[in-house]
């Protein structure tokens, strides 16, 4: 049983990744659904969802797989011959995506991707990928979001992948963070290809619980002027393999550059332990973020 402690549900949640990982990539027959090689696609999602998609489309992409386009819900471009859509969203009742789902209902095959089996996007889309065993209590996401890319890293032929980010996320998980981690003043995220929604999914999550000053980027764009903010007492945390230089370009300036050997995915599994204990020594609740809700339904 979660108890009451601020934080309580996403540390249960962050908690059960591997084994819930676990059970996505499991999933054969609804990886099957997901498009197709070959097939023009889009994914679309708000928030944490955009993010994961713009991993999903990256992988996609560079496995030579088909042209994969990422988009935030209200801002997609699909008029481009894309053979399917894939929407992807937590609740299944995110504004934009349910608009977006109905605008091209007909027109364009789309499959929704979403925790919530009894959702209006259920309805709506053409075929259904449900998870109800990663949705989620808290308001900030972290298990749902990285078992949707684990299943799309499965439903890519990314086995080996996904079974060393579970044994990875185990290894983290059993471990204890290095307190300093949840104390500095500024963190800038980085990662490249598939790990750059990684990054920006990051900087959202350490935003979200902990009111923190965070930032993302392509990481060979952040020498670009971004590594101007670099100092003392500020990280910047790579996802996945740095450009060469890099880090130390960023000690340079007396920051701290952070990077861990393990799998992508289970790094930022160790990030959402780092912004809950940075939001618990705040005497913030990330269960309940300030002017944040599970899910954004517009009044219109």
């Amino acid at each position: 049983m979660v108890d009451s402690a601020p934080g309580a549900f996403m540390r249960e949640e962050l908690l059960s990744q591997p084994q819930v990982w676990a059970r996505a990539a499991d999933m054969r027959d609804e990886q099957k659904v997901l498009p197709a090689a070959g097939a023009r696609i889009a994914v679309v999602g708000c928030g944490t969802s955009w993010f994961i998609a713009q991993s999903y489309a990256a992988l996609r992409e560079t496995a030579g797989l088909g042209v994969t386009d990422a988009y935030a819900a209200s801002e997609a471009f699909l008029d481009r011959d894309y053979d399917a859509v894939v929407a992807l969203t937590r609740s299944g009742t995110t504004s934009e995506v349910l608009e977006l789902t109905e605008q091209v209902k007909g027109r364009i095959p789309v499959i929704g991707v979403s925790g919530d089996p009894s959702s209006p996007l259920v309805d709506l889309v053409d075929e259904a990928v449900l998870m109800p065993f990663a949705d989620e209590q808290s308001v900030v996401q972290t298990r749902f979001a990285t078992t949707a890319l684990t299943l799309f890293r499965a439903s890519l032929g990314l086995h080996d992948d996904v079974a060393r980010s579970i044994a990875d996320a185990e290894a983290v998980l059993a471990t204890a963070d290095d307190a300093t981690l949840a104390e500095a003043e500024q963190y800038t995220f980085l990662g490249r290809n598939w790990t750059i929604g990684l990054a920006h999914e990051a900087a959202l999550k350490m935003r979200e619980s902990s009111q923190s000053w965070t930032e993302s980027y392509p990481s060979m764009d952040y020498r670009h002027g971004p590594i101007a903010i670099a100092a003392p007492n500020r990280i910047t945390w790579q996802f996945g393999v740095a450009p060469e230089g890099l880090g130390g370009q960023v000690e340079a300036t007396g920051g701290r550059f952070v990077q861990h050997d393990v799998d992508p995915l289970a790094d930022l599994v160790r990030l959402h332990r780092v912004a809950l204990d940075r939001a618990v020594a705040k005497g913030l609740d990330p269960d309940l973020p300030r002017n944040l809700t599970r899910s954004v339904i517009l009044d219109v």
